[in-house]
């Protein structure tokens, strides 16, 4: 074979592999798992988030009671949104402690500052994040709650090692997602998540399940520690 026939042929390959490496990685897939990662709810959204039907569907009152929140903590609310969580989990903390409500959208920040204000809440910091880092302070959290909010990360490995930095030694990052288990479940499948798949995923970044908790009507309640 001649030298430019050889070069020409060489060339080809490595095209061929690189497009195929490309195909491997799969944007929107998570590497480890091989979950398709949903899209972001807008705020646009955010009456849905408010709807009259999530007590009964969602008990978020059961779900707090099961995280056993003392007074005085320091908790982080990753996607708060309009704050539907947020506000309870204040009264949760207390005077005494602090709730940290990250967004990466300030319009869904903009809703839970009004409602924040409407009410006299004070225990609250709001943080606009990034779709990789919630900027949270090093070391502070006692708690990091994500409810309906993990399958929608579109960088969850580096979010993860953001999350377990922010993490108090002995911390807890506790995941609510619909149950991909049970079809049964009225949620679009993208928007839920297997009991398997979230620890294939959280424990590739040095956490380790330490509990799932079946209470709820839809979801499970995940809770993870910081791998030693």
């Amino acid at each position: 074979m001649r030298p430019r026939l050889i070069a020409l042929v060489g060339g080809s390959l490595l095209m061929v592999a690189l497009a195929a490496g490309l195909a491997a990685q799969q944007p929107g897939v998570h590497p480890v798992s091989g979950r398709r990662y949903a899209p972001v709810m807008g705020y646009q959204g955010a009456p849905w988030l408010e709807r009259s039907e999530r007590e009964d569907e969602e008990a978020p009152d059961i779900a707090l009671n099961v995280l056993k929140i003392a007074k005085g903590s320091s908790v982080a609310d990753i996607g708060a949104g309009s704050g539907y969580i947020t506000v309870r989990l204040a009264a949760r903390v207390g005077p005494t402690g602090r709730v940290y409500a990250t967004d990466v959208q300030p319009q869904m920040l903009n809703i839970l500052g009004r409602r924040l204000l409407d009410r006299k809440i004070t225990n609250v910091t709001l943080i606009e994040g990034t779709f990789d880092d919630p900027k949270l302070p090093p070391a502070a959290m006692d708690l990091i709650l994500m409810v309906d909010v993990y399958h929608e990360l579109s960088e969850p490995q580096t979010m993860l090692r953001h999350l377990r930095a922010a993490l108090k030694p002995g911390g807890r990052l506790v995941l609510l997602e619909y149950r991909k288990e049970d079809p049964m479940v009225p949620i679009k499948p993208e928007h839920k998540m297997s009991v398997a798949e979230a620890k294939m995923e959280v424990e590739a970044e040095g956490f380790t399940l330490s509990k799932v908790d079946e209470a709820l009507p839809r979801q499970h309640i995940l809770i993870f520690v910081a791998k030693p």
